[in-house]
């Protein structure tokens, strides 16, 4: 054996030792960077929506302030949530599960960034918008992930609140108030959350049970799982079409929303008509697929709406 290899067995490995081999892409990684897109748009979308005006830094601070809080909750997640994701194929290459991070760290960096985030967004915009920032932050952390992930298989149901949380804070960070259409953005994303969710939990039924997480699926079976997926798709569409019936989107929104929920029944329906054991499970997955460009398209005509509206050209979109 060489020196090397006996100061090696001796001392164990860097990972083992509880030394952080991480690079800068890996606390990137902590910040669930897929989900904060989704976050970030629907935030400038509440944000630019709201009556009133605020200052274009201020503004870009509330985003900033709100991007920051949700890859902090993403990292509190991972950090918790350590032990199932090494056993799930979809998480396993997460950065601590692999070592690159360890958990003394992503804790670390979750809680700093957490109180960044809500200082901030206090400190520069106002004080109501980072009160709900730092509830998300909590309820995400500790009600969704330390509880209802591993004890309700309606965790995603309720947990759903957390990701809806972001679009009524830029509003907020306008207004210092919430108004019903802050409340029907956070329930177009509350809403969409379960059948998105679940239809991927019924293509990774088998990862779900290997972690011990009482996914629907695994706790109620394959059909009621597509039951709730059709009911909960149901609800969802004409919440989609409400921004239009309360005048704070226009009828170019109305006829997106209307052919893409229309797309979003067909695929749910779909679903509901699999057979116990589909082991392809084709339909939940194109609905999965569709459900994400599903809410960015919605949010994203919503933001073109909102813009032109700033812009002189009320009710174009």
């Amino acid at each position: 054996m060489t020196l090397l290899n006996a100061d090696m067995a001796t001392f164990g490995t860097d990972a083992e030792r509880g030394i952080s081999l991480a690079e800068p892409r890996d606390f990137f990684a902590l910040l669930k960077p897929r989900v904060m897109s989704l976050v970030v748009l629907t935030a400038i979308t509440g944000l630019l929506s709201a009556p009133g005006a605020i200052h274009p830094t201020l503004g870009a601070i509330a985003i900033l302030s709100i991007a920051l809080g949700a890859g902090a909750a993403g990292a509190l997640n991972m950090w918790y949530d350590a032990d199932i994701d090494a056993v799930m194929t979809r998480t396993a290459r997460r950065p601590i599960p692999t070592g690159r991070v360890t958990p003394d760290a992503a804790l670390a960096f979750g809680m700093a960034m957490s109180g960044l985030a809500v200082m901030l967004l206090g400190l520069a915009v106002n004080w109501f918008a980072a009160g709900l920032l730092a509830f998300t932050i909590f309820f995400y952390a500790v009600i969704y992930t330390m509880w209802l992930k591993r004890w309700t298989p309606q965790n995603i149901v309720i947990g759903g609140a957390a990701g809806a949380f972001p679009p009524m804070i830029g509003w907020a960070a306008v207004t210092g108030t919430v108004s019903i259409e802050s409340v029907t953005l956070f329930l177009l994303i509350f809403l969409w959350t379960p059948p998105h969710f679940w239809a991927l939990a019924l293509f990774k039924m088998r990862d779900y049970g290997s972690a011990g997480v009482p996914m629907l699926p695994n706790v109620a079976g394959e059909a009621a799982t597509r039951f709730q997926i059709l009911l909960y798709s149901l609800i969802l569409v004409p919440v989609g079409l409400a921004p239009t019936f309360l005048g704070f989107a226009g009828p170019i929104y109305g006829a997106v929303a209307l052919v893409l929920g229309a797309n979003f029944l067909r695929l749910a329906f779909a679903t509901y008509r699999m057979k116990d054991g589909d082991k392809e499970m084709r339909p939940a997955k194109k609905l999965f697929g569709f459900s994400i460009l599903y809410l960015f398209a919605l949010f994203l005509t919503l933001l073109v709406g909102a813009v032109a509206t700033r812009l002189g050209w009320p009710g174009l979109v």
